[in-house]
């Protein structure tokens, strides 16, 4: 019974986050006016592939098949260095987008951070990986992130005090950003809660969007919004792609991981060839 229980918080934060993430894009992608595009699918689809490696990594640690779970952490490897890549090429994808419309990027602050948010997410997951539950907390704070995201789109799409519905709303974006600023934070806090020791990243992760909103506030005062979505409107779509993913991975890569994962196959062959002894 324990088993079954000891990671049902976690459980459902994967779940939340896949649910708020079907509600909160479903008007970019099945509603009749609907006009995703590739960036919107390559994006979706990275998520979700995520989200499910998330969930067969908690299947793997609830049942203790850890030799399992750090087969699977190569998957991790490759993935998450696409996710990033993908999240970095949609924030310049946002940002040029606002430039050619003149309108600028309500968002890009946000993008911006939560992009660089979650290459340090997946990052310290890997530099703090001989810690299992540390590094377990890492990975799962991810999810915090696209849930943020995710319930943000979710109360401006059908939640009808948020719902932007013209030019004298727009204040219900800051609105909906503080509601979902708050909900992250509190879910961060139980998370924690649950496991002082070793759930600090789940804090860190969930007060992270409440420290977006005090930098886009402070970026607005000193009129920097204009500059930074410039800045990042400006780069390339295709070398931020691949250099996104060379990035990430280069760093991963220099944690040690490959080099600890081919010691330990190599002295499993040596056990192998060794003497029997009976």
């Amino acid at each position: 019974m324990r088993r079954a229980t000891e990671y049902l918080f976690e459980h459902l934060l994967v779940a939340a986050t896949m649910l708020f993430g079907v509600l909160g894009f479903w008007n970019i992608f099945l509603e009749e006016t609907a006009a995703p595009n590739l960036y919107h699918y390559l994006h979706a689809a990275t998520v979700f592939i995520w989200m499910l490696l998330l969930l067969y990594q908690l299947r793997l640690v609830a049942n203790k098949r850890y030799g399992d779970h750090r087969r699977a952490g190569l998957a991790v490897l490759a993935i998450g260095p696409v996710l990033f890549a993908t999240s970095a090429l949609l924030t310049v994808y946002s940002a040029q987008k606002g430039l050619v419309s003149e309108e600028g990027d309500a968002l890009i602050v946000q993008n911006v951070m939560t992009t660089l948010v979650l290459g340090l997410l997946i990052l310290f997951a890997f530099v703090l990986r001989q810690r299992r539950k540390l590094h377990g907390a890492f990975i799962l704070s991810t999810a915090i992130l696209f849930m943020g995201i995710a319930l943000f789109f979710t109360l401006i799409s059908f939640v009808p005090q948020y719902k932007i519905e013209g030019p004298e709303t727009f204040d219900r974006f800051q609105s909906a950003g503080i509601t979902f600023s708050i909900i992250c934070a509190v879910v961060g806090f139980l998370l924690f809660v649950k496991d002082f020791r070793n759930g600090w990243p789940f804090l860190l992760a969930g007060s992270s969007f409440t420290l977006m909103e005090l930098t886009r506030s402070s970026l607005a005062k000193n009129e920097l919004i204009a500059p930074l979505t410039e800045l990042v409107g400006s780069m390339n779509q295709a070398f931020t792609f691949v250099g996104s993913f060379v990035v990430l991975f280069a760093s991963l890569a220099a944690t040690g991981v490959l080099n600890a994962r081919r010691s330990r196959g190599i002295e499993k062959t040596q056990l192998k060839r060794l003497p029997s002894t009976d």
